[in-house]
């Protein structure tokens, strides 16, 4: 049984199931994330723990390897995180149908531009998800489609979160990886965001759209009030259309500068460089789109009145033991009530867990069989691509029950190895993690 989200802030984090999207109530909403809470200032003991830790730093240092404490930790798995960038999906269902090229571009610019303002309060990050983890959902739009979506972690050292997305009524696709590679700065951290996402329209074959995202970092972490801000340029480039827009995200740096949250982009012809449209705004407020052969300036985004998609996830209890919300919603439920304690002996279950299985597999002599993702070149891609009929609603159909299907490999179907796992208990709170 598939269950909706709860109406919430996705900045309020008030329970683990609300925390992980802004979408409430029925089909479409009003997009309600915390625009203007973006910083914290922690009190005197969690400020120490993250002192003691990063004294034994290095500036430029690897933090993958780090155990960050639990009070830093967002209520969910960053397989479900990237889910945040389908919740405005909406702007690109009609692209398709759109002859002009130009208009087809700024569309899949808007929705990559609209995903960003959807974050926790502060600095927090998602857990870090096991080798094998997965969470899946769908949505059903306002035009009566349907949308399906997979995240599964296809590799844990390094971390590497491959997803695929579908709405095959509309032609719509996208696929990509998450590569986090985060770095210490001194009093910053920094998560370069390595790898990519393509967007693809099944009515232009051949027209894929490459994404490159902007890098992440948390400000303030030695000393003055804590913060999380994009940097850097970000990239929307399709080849066949000779079309790519460069995004700088500007930062604010330690004397200011630069506006909290400010863009500054063009959209350009590649092949001769003029230049279309220039953009300008705040990733975290609204966005303007201006030619500048004209006086007009058009609005490209308003995270304010935003419509949000309403996400449909597997109630907790009836998920697999690999998916990410029964996985993980000991660990996020103490989070939510602030129970450090618990959340960390309960982190500690699912990391000690993960060894044990990963040494009976080395033992056994047996690799890793992702479950919907295969290497492709240097990222992944979807198993079943060339299996998804061409009809699209038979399209719809196989890719619901080829996602959403239990699975029958002993690999994918059991995480906990000892009898002493927390998933009794687990599944007596399941119910309120929804």
């Amino acid at each position: 049984m598939f269950v909706k989200n709860r109406a919430s802030s996705a900045s309020s984090g008030s329970d683990f199931g609300a925390a992980c999207s802004p979408a409430a109530g029925g089909g479409v909403v009003a997009n309600v994330a915390a625009i203007d809470e973006e910083t914290e200032t922690l009190d005197e003991e969690p400020r120490n723990i993250i002192m003691g830790i990063i004294a034994q730093l290095r500036k430029g240092m690897d933090l993958h390897r780090v155990t960050l404490p639990t009070f830093v930790l967002e209520p969910r798995s960053m397989c479900e995180r990237i889910s945040d960038f389908m919740t405005h999906q909406d702007l690109i269902m009609s692209t398709p149908a759109k002859d002009d090229p130009t208009q087809r571009m700024i569309d899949v610019l808007r929705y990559f531009l609209s995903g960003w303002h959807i974050r926790p309060k502060g600095v927090k990050k998602p857990f870090n998800p096991v080798l094998g983890e997965i969470f899946r959902c769908r949505w059903t739009l306002e035009d009566g489609t349907e949308s399906v979506y997979v995240c599964e972690q296809v590799s844990h050292h390094p971390p590497v979160s491959a997803y695929f997305y579908a709405n095959p009524e509309n032609g719509v696709r996208i696929t990509g990886e998450c590569k986090p590679r985060a770095r210490f700065l001194g009093n910053s951290a920094a998560t370069m965001m390595e790898g990519g996402s393509t967007v693809s329209f099944s009515a232009h074959p051949g027209e894929v759209y490459d994404i490159v995202a902007p890098n992440i970092y948390a400000r303030g972490i030695l000393f003055g009030t804590m913060y999380m801000e994009l940097g850097d340029t970000a990239t929307v480039r399709c080849a066949k259309t000779d079309l790519v827009c460069t995004v700088d995200f500007k930062t604010k740096g330690y004397f200011g500068g630069s506006e909290a949250n400010a863009i500054a982009g063009k959209l350009k012809r590649e092949s001769t460089g003029e230049v279309l449209y220039k953009i300008a705004g705040k990733w975290s407020d609204q966005m303007w789109l201006h030619a500048p052969k004209s006086d007009k300036t058009n609005l490209l985004f308003d995270a304010h009145n935003a419509k949000s998609a309403q996400m449909l996830v597997e109630e907790t209890a009836a998920q697999e033991e690999f998916e990410s919300r029964r996985l993980w919603q000991n660990v996020a439920n103490a989070v939510v009530s602030r129970d450090m304690n618990a959340a960390t002996d309960e982190k500690s279950k699912i990391e000690d867990n993960q060894r044990v299985i990963v040494k009976a597999r080395e033992e056994s002599n047996q690799p890793w069989e992702s479950r919907f993702f295969v290497p492709e070149g240097e990222g992944w891609a979807f198993k079943f691509l060339q299996d998804i009929p061409k009809e699209p609603t038979e399209a719809r159909n196989w890719l619901r029950e080829m996602i959403f299907k239990k699975t029958d490999n002993p690999m994918h179907a059991k995480f906990w190895a000892e009898p002493s796992s927390p998933e009794g208990a687990a599944s007596a709170t399941s119910a309120g993690s929804q």
